[in-house]
């Protein structure tokens, strides 16, 4: 199953916030480093919940951070035919 059509940036933004580690984001948003690690490469998507609280550390909007492109997802919506 690809999950491609999810992307973050969180990488990018802990990067531009002092170079933050991994064990610094995760320690203030409640998750281990490896659950981050998983989130950042796209192996794992966290909760709604997740993703805001991530967000609100970066003080950014929720698709600053996490955004989706929906031509690549298989379960779109398909014309109806006439």
């Amino acid at each position: 199953m690809s999950k491609d059509h999810i992307q973050n940036k969180v990488r990018t933004l802990r990067f531009f916030r002092d170079e933050m580690t991994q064990q610094q984001l995760a320690d203030e948003v409640g998750v281990t480093r490896q659950t981050l690690a998983a989130i950042e490469s796209g192996k794992y998507f966290p909760t709604l919940e997740l993703a805001f609280r991530i967000a609100k550390v970066f003080n950014v909007t929720l698709d600053e951070v996490f955004t989706y492109d929906s031509s690549k997802d298989k379960y779109k919506k398909r014309k109806k035919s006439k």
